[in-house]
């Protein structure tokens, strides 16, 4: 965004710039000469024809330069401009389309920021929910173990003891991994938001919390009809067009229109018009005279014969064709972003609703089992339990799968509502299409009881995984 701003300054600056180009330089100049050796100009004395004895001058007989010293000395003051009427007319007109594209560069920059920012906090909510549910399902794997092995042997083989315990080593890794997969997501909220990278993010909002900006229902040609009105990188290239537009005009009508010129005369480097002026022979400088020079003009050129100006006039055209192309390539952008973010949110609302489905159902089947354990059945002289080990172990490896499939569309639902309002242009009055802003209504913040607690802070590793984080 700051680099956006940047850009706007330069343009802002060229503007002003162009703005003045009517406005004729101010000069403060001097210059000295010194000349040695013949001279016939300036002052200098020629030495006379020979002369015959009536005094007059005698045929063939020539005069010659004197050779003299020489010393002038010239400073003043001038108004200097020569600049092309086209340029003083068009160009402020073709930097302001170049600003405009810069300030709408400016909120193109915003947008995408507040996405990547989106997206990285809800990975956040993301993993440190699955990591919460990670702990529970090694809490409860700890309890089925201590349940299996408060068995008799006669009930449960050794095998199923072994195979609980892999599950329960299986549950520790994931806790770990979702642990570092919850620090590196705070690293990457951090970066964007440059923040101190070393803390841990912790949202304030419950993980579950479900964020609806547009609603998944709405229609895609009326959101694509959204899009192409709000997206800043449409208005920025309709600006570019614009601009270029103005430059054909301008080298159109270069050839007729004049050039007009102030500047001095006979002084150096034309630059002079009001000054002082002195001259001399030899060391001296004793001749001093008030001078004035002053040469307006109007010019109109044609550039290599006109040839020039015929191409640059097809140069201008040639960039009005990419930027008008650039213009179109963006439009088939937005329609096909908004055509994703779409589809991303349609599939995401509807895993949202099926994933909290299989969560509850398997929490239930979870705690149906592990209540099975403590049931037994007698059939003739064999007592044998109402569910079996394996029975337990795949509830939890289930129980385990459903917590992080939530997690994952919670934050993926969250994530597709922003790349859809970033896709249409963040039109804060869509927000509110379908439900009108009324009065505040009160929201249950609770954390459902079917979802594992989060705790304060990130908790630390299981036993024997490592160190807990050194900062919070």
């Amino acid at each position: 965004m700051a680099a956006a701003q940047a850009s706007a300054w330069v343009a802002e600056a060229k503007l002003q710039k162009a703005a003045t180009l009517w406005v004729p330089s101010f000069m403060i100049a001097t210059s000295y000469a010194r000349h040695d050796g013949p001279i016939d100009f300036n002052g200098g004395v020629d030495v006379p024809q020979g002369l015959n004895a009536l005094g007059q001058p005698a045929p063939g007989s020539f005069g010659k330069p004197l050779n003299q010293n020489l010393n002038w000395f010239i400073a003043g003051v001038g108004l200097y401009q020569v600049v092309a009427t086209t340029d003083i007319i068009f160009q402020p007109l073709a930097q302001r389309q170049d600003l405009n594209a810069k300030r709408w560069d400016i909120q193109t920059a915003k947008n995408d920021a507040l996405l990547e920012v989106a997206r990285a906090y809800f990975n956040v909510h993301r993993f440190r929910g699955q990591y919460a549910g990670a702990l529970y399902t090694v809490q409860e794997g700890r309890k089925v173990i201590a349940a299996i092995e408060a068995l008799s042997r006669d009930l449960v083989p050794a095998v199923e003891v072994d195979r609980a315990r892999n599950l329960l080593a299986f549950l520790e890794q994931q806790a770990v991994l979702h642990r570092q997969n919850w620090r590196i997501a705070s690293a990457d909220l951090t970066q964007v938001l440059r923040l101190d990278p070393r803390a841990v993010c912790e949202p304030l909002e419950h993980d579950h919390l479900q964020i609806t900006l547009i609603d998944p229902s709405r229609s895609l040609d009326d959101l694509m009809q959204i899009a192409l009105t709000n997206r800043p990188e449409l208005a920025s290239r309709q600006a570019l067009v614009q601009a270029a537009l103005v430059r054909i005009r301008q080298e159109k009508l270069r050839p007729i229109l004049p050039i007009p010129m102030v500047n001095g005369f006979q002084t150096p480097y034309e630059q002079i018009q009001v000054g002082a002026f002195g001259i001399g022979n030899g060391g001296k400088m004793n001749l001093w005279y008030a001078r004035d020079d002053v040469a307006p003009g109007l010019a109109w050129q044609f550039a290599n014969l006109g040839l020039g100006n015929a191409a640059m006039v097809k140069w201008r055209r040639g960039e009005a064709s990419q930027a008008t192309v650039e213009l179109f390539r963006i439009q088939d952008m937005v329609v096909a972003d908004v055509t994703r973010s779409q589809a991303l949110l349609q599939s995401a609302a509807a895993r949202v609703v099926q994933a909290e489905r299989e969560l509850r159902g398997a929490l239930v089947n979870y705690k149906g089992v592990v209540e099975g354990l403590k049931q037994t059945q007698r059939f003739g002289n064999v007592l044998k339990l109402v569910f079996r080990v394996p029975d337990a172990v795949f509830s939890l490896q289930l129980l385990k799968m459903a917590y992080d499939d939530y997690w994952t569309t919670v934050a993926e639902y969250n994530q597709a509502q922003f790349r859809l309002f970033h896709a249409l242009g963040y039109p804060a009055r869509e927000v509110a299409y379908f439900r009108r802003t009324g009065e505040i209504l009160p929201v249950n913040t609770m954390r459902p009881g079917f979802l594992p607690p989060v705790g304060t802070g990130p908790p630390p590793p299981p036993v024997g995984t490592g160190p807990p984080p050194a900062t919070r």
